[in-house]
């Protein structure tokens, strides 16, 4: 079968010729023989090649581009591709072939230009979302050529994300190569902690704040030093930033999450490293709603951690999540003592850094607080973001001081 051509308006070619890795439907002057699902060459009006991508009429984003060169699309493209982010890794300390219990992305989409494509590697297991149709097709052959470069003992997947309605998939989990996953599969990091590749959140746990979960450590350590310290971690999930702080220094944690099986996958990891169990509560609330409650009952705390779900998963939504983070960042405020930090995050890329700051910024307003920014806060180095695709930027956050 030919591949189809889409031909683009003319004057709107600029942000193809930028490898900006999306194309909308208002670009497209017409498409000619497109399958969703299969490859098409991009040209401009007067029908000179642009890129190579494949095609989705289905989806908001019709176009995903693959290569800018005029190549084919074929398993020698694919291992280089595979190999390219591996190498990335690899280069910045990822080795799970010395570290058999480390954790990280190997592929992270279009910011290794492989767009709809997530693989995250749990020791010996690899856990893969296909984001689209034409990854969906592929993914059997992807997991298999992504064993055979890494060694991997089996590939599970977890492609029930939302994004996938959107190109007109049903959610789709199970092992795509090799046998059974455990049931928790054991990482090491700041703390030991047990991973639900097949149950959790997202592909089993939140890899991309692996920094500022290193950098909590050594803050609650450095604070601890003048006396006892009392830490909030809220959106706690599995206890990724609770067992970080514990394993900094003696540090009484609240965690809360809405989910009990969350909370309960956090108790069992705070068994596993062994911390006391008297130096932890484990509250099952809404975060909104903790927060409120705290500044009611004059609750305080040395240290606030805020990590909400996306609260904007495109631009229609950004309004409203602007609404929601100032109401979480200005309770956090409330409660937190002179001296103490607040570790706040965004991960919606619909909401600029910028934006973000200025959201932070009115909410400590208007709690009557001073701050000072320590550091600002993004993904671990195994999720780069390409140059050209700003949307790739999507995980920010401030380290502020409270006065």
């Amino acid at each position: 079968m030919s591949e189809g051509i889409i031909t683009i308006k003319a004057g709107r070619e600029k942000p193809i010729r930028s490898q900006h890795p999306w194309i909308f439907s208002g670009a497209i002057a017409r498409a000619e023989n497109a399958v969703d699902g299969e490859l098409v060459t991009v040209c401009d009006s007067r029908r000179r090649f642009l890129a190579r991508d494949y095609w989705n009429s289905k989806s908001q984003i019709q176009v995903r581009l693959l290569t800018w060169r005029d190549e084919p699309i074929d398993s020698g493209w694919w291992q280089r591709m595979l190999q390219r982010a591996l190498a990335l890794r690899q280069q910045q300390g990822f080795s799970a072939a010395d570290q058999p219990q480390r954790a990280c992305r190997a592929v992270h989409a279009e910011n290794d230009f492989i767009p709809g494509l997530v693989i995250d590697r749990y020791g010996d297991w690899a856990v893969l979302q296909a984001l689209t149709r034409y990854i969906d097709r592929h993914k059997t052959q992807i997991a298999a050529l992504f064993s055979e470069l890494t060694g991997s003992s089996g590939v599970f997947e977890r492609s029930d994300v939302d994004v996938r309605r959107k190109e007109g998939l049903p959610a789709a989990v199970g092992v795509l190569s090799g046998g059974q996953p455990s049931q928790r599969i054991e990482i090491r990091e700041s703390a030991r902690y047990l991973v639900d590749i097949a149950g959790g959140h997202k592909t089993g746990f939140y890899l991309d704040q692996r920094d500022s979960r290193r950098l909590l450590r050594r803050l609650v350590r450095a604070v601890a030093g003048s006396g006892a310290v009392r830490l909030a971690d809220v959106f706690s999930y599995s206890g990724g930033f609770t067992l970080a702080a514990r394993s900094g220094a003696a540090v009484q944690t609240v965690s809360v999450d809405s989910s009990r099986a969350a909370l309960e996958l956090a108790r069992e990891n705070h068994r596993l490293n062994g911390f006391d169990d008297s130096a932890a509560e484990w509250i099952q609330a809404d975060g909104f709603d903790y927060l409120r409650a705290c500044v009611q009952q004059n609750e305080t705390f040395d240290i606030v951690v805020l990590d909400p779900p996306k609260f904007a998963p495109g631009k229609a939504q950004v309004r409203r999540a602007a609404r929601g983070y100032k109401d979480l960042n200005m309770n956090a405020a409330k409660i937190i003592q002179p001296g103490g930090y607040l570790m706040t995050f965004s991960c919606s890329s619909a909401v600029s850094r910028d934006l973000f700051q200025k959201i932070v910024f009115g909410a400590l307003s208007d709690a009557g607080r001073q701050a000072q920014i320590v550091r600002h806060l993004s993904a671990a180095a195994d999720h780069p973001s390409a140059l050209t695709f700003p949307e790739g930027n999507y995980l920010k956050g401030l380290l502020l001081r409270l006065h």
